[in-house]
């Protein structure tokens, strides 16, 4: 979390910047007919760190996760409404990786889970823009996802018990998010930060259900948060 810590302190100073030029003269507005096409299309790139909530049966030791930085891409297509208002469409590939660390186990192999996602993430979103300021225009960003997730084992036989953690390959999620859109010369340039909540369980329990592994989780559900970088 200190990364993500670090870099929206970069990004607040990155933003702010832009912003007080702007009140201190007039600018030359870049890309004056930029939002007044009906449709407009562009990509993001950015980084992610996803994590997992559970909801416990008993008051059992917790499962520990550790946390790593992922990698987006993908593509946007919007549809303008108004001036203020635009339905966006960005499916992308999301990729990251967390550690499960079980308590009560004397071999490594049996407490530790390594559970590697690649997300291919379809959003439907409604952008909230404020008036254009000069070269910039903030604005709010959010709605429902469904995600796939390549990496879940849904379809293995085997469980915890062979060394298998298994999640379901299909994922539905809210967005909420804010940013800023940076006219420039040749393009717009928005940054943006947006958390992902799992609204259903992922996980599959194992066979036994008594399971030291899954048997005390009531349900488990990614959440996490992720900055892109789009180019329009």
């Amino acid at each position: 979390m200190k990364y993500i810590l670090v870099l929206l302190i970069g990004f607040v100073l990155f933003i702010t910047c832009p912003i007080h030029a702007q009140f201190k003269e007039k600018p030359i507005l870049n890309l004056e007919n930029e939002d007044k096409a009906l449709l407009n299309w562009g990509y993001f790139l950015g980084f992610n760190q996803y994590d997992f909530k559970f909801e416990y049966k008993n008051d059992l030791d917790d499962v520990l996760v550790d946390k790593s930085i992922g990698f987006n891409v993908g593509l946007i297509g919007e549809l303008r409404i108004n001036e203020f208002l635009d339905l966006r469409f960005e499916p992308g590939l999301f990729y990251t990786n967390r550690t499960l660390g079980y308590k009560g186990f004397a071999n490594e192999s049996d407490a530790i889970r390594e559970v590697k996602s690649t997300y291919i993430n379809f959003p439907l979103l409604l952008k909230i823009s404020a008036r254009r300021l000069g070269n910039w225009k903030p604005f709010i960003i959010g709605g429902a996802s469904a995600s796939l997730n390549l990496g879940s084992n849904e379809d293995s036989l085997d469980d915890n018990s062979s060394g298998t953690f298994r999640m379901t390959k299909t994922v539905f999620n809210w967005e909420i998010g804010f940013g800023i859109d940076f006219y420039t010369e040749y393009f717009k340039f928005s940054p943006s930060i947006r958390g992902i909540f799992a609204i259903s369980d992922e996980i599959i329990p194992d066979m036994d259900p008594d399971s030291p592994w899954t048997g005390n989780i009531d349900a488990m559900k990614t959440r996490g948060i992720f900055v892109n970088f789009t180019f329009e």
